[in-house]
Formats: C-alpha cells, structure tokens, sequence
C-alpha cells in the first residue's frame, strides 16, 4: 500500500515526465541532515533526465506552515491583481524598527523579494484582500487553501503546504503552467534568481517559521545548467533556539546539489 501511494504522488505531480521506475529514495543524504542536527527531507527532480530522487519520503509528504516561501505566491497573486504594479513598486517604511536591519527602510518589491521582508508582503497581502487572495488558493489549489487572518495566515500556521506540493508548484512557475499571466510568471522567476555564473543558475526562495517549539527551515527553487533545470526543496526542523537557520539551511542544499553533481555545468 506504501508503495502504491507513492507511486500515485509521483504520477500526480509529475505525470508523464517522471515515471516510477525512475523514483530513488536517497538515503545517503541523511549525513547532510545528521551533521546539523535536524529532521528533514529533500526532493530533486531533474526534468531533462525525468529522475526524481528524494530523502525522507514519509515527510515529503507531511504539510507545514509556507512561512516566506510564500512570498512566491504572494508576488504572482500581487501583480496579477495590479497591487504590484513592477518590481520597483516601493513601499514606505513604516517606523516600525524590527530585528533585521534590511527590512527598516523603504523597498521595492524586488528588494523585499531578496531580503525577504515581511512586513513589505504583510502589507501586499492586506491590499489583495482575503476574498481575492481565497479565489486564488483555491484556483491554484496552494497546500490546504486555509487564511485566518490576511496578514498572518502563511506565518501562523493556518495555511500549511508539503515540500511535494511546493515543488510540483515551482515546477509549474518555471514552466508558466499556473493560472497567472506569464509576464507575471517570468518577472516572478526573475526575482527569484539568486545566483548567476557562467556554469549555472539559482534561483529560490527561502523559509523560516516556527510552529511551536519547532524551527522549521524552506528552501524551494531550481538550479539551471545548459538550460536544464532541476526543482528541488529543503525542508528542514530543528528545536535548537541556537541553530543559525540562514546558514546551515543553505549548506545543506549546497552539500546536496554538489553531491548531486551540479554547479560544474555538466547537466
């Protein structure tokens, strides 16, 4: 029974480009996650091989609350409504002195995208509305689809989303395969590049939450080599009030595609 629903999740989510013959649990990843201390799970899927390798399949499949991984949605719905009007649309610092220095001063969407700002998106959430951004969950049918309070829901655990879902969303993002304009998809994908060479591309959004005494840790994008991409999503939790969630999140992903084979420009 095991078997057979996860042969129907791969075959939902990436129908006929990833067949299950060609599904691998990689437990050899669980060193990444054992050297710092944390559950997790990671899912690779390079599309131009139709491989799908995943560590900890049981939690690829549990959901958890978005946190600013959904500034992705956030961002498509905002500029698909006109609350976004481009990438430069600043938004005034309210006075407001908060805990991360980038976020205390004026943004444009594209700066607050980098720096992941919440108050900048909590403000883009509130002019969207909730019945707005409600028909655009369900339309994209976005993890369980639940808002509490416009501003927070993302943040408080009411909408929760499993790192299966969020890379069956990103992979549809990349390949304007969502309900949204694709200007709207590819300024998207846009802002979402983080890394640039000669030899690949980065592109992603990070996460971080708690739900309870939990820590729980996101990365979801892809990474692009020869025009081939591969989505993948880190989705990590730690109890550890010490553990510096920036850096250890992107060693984990960065040991994982290294050992994977990439950012040599072979793929």
């Amino acid at each position: 029974m095991k078997r057979f629903g996860w042969m129907f999740l791969a075959l939902c989510l990436f129908m006929a480009a990833c067949a299950p013959n060609n599904v691998k649990e990689e437990k050899g990843w669980e060193k990444y996650f054992t050297q710092y201390k944390v559950e997790g799970t990671f899912m690779l899927f390079n599309n131009a091989q139709g491989i799908f390798k995943v560590y900890n399949l049981d939690r690829a499949k549990e959901r958890f609350l978005p946190a600013s991984t959904f500034k992705i949605f956030n961002s498509l719905v905002g500029l698909q409504t006109g609350v976004i009007s481009d990438t430069g649309m600043v938004i005034p610092w309210d006075g407001v002195v908060r805990k991360i220095p980038a976020w205390n001063q004026n943004l444009s969407m594209q700066q607050a995208f980098k720096v992941s700002s919440v108050p900048y998106f909590q403000e883009i959430a509130r002019r969207i509305g909730k019945t707005n951004m409600q028909r655009w969950l369900d339309s994209v049918k976005y993890g369980n689809m639940k808002i509490s309070t416009i501003d927070t829901f993302w943040l408080d655990n009411s909408l929760q989303i499993s790192p299966d879902e969020e890379l069956g969303f990103v992979k549809k993002l990349y390949f304007d395969q969502l309900p949204f304009a694709k200007t709207n998809m590819q300024t998207v994908r846009d802002v979402m590049l983080m890394e640039k060479t000669p030899k690949y591309e980065l592109s992603y959004k990070t996460g971080w939450g708690t739900m309870g005494a939990k820590q729980i840790g996101w990365i979801v994008g892809w990474v692009e080599e020869n025009r081939h991409p591969s989505f993948f999503v880190l989705n990590i939790e730690t109890e550890d009030p010490n553990f510096d969630m920036v850096k250890n999140r992107m060693d984990i992903l960065r040991n994982i595609l290294t050992d994977a084979g990439y950012f040599k420009g072979e793929m």
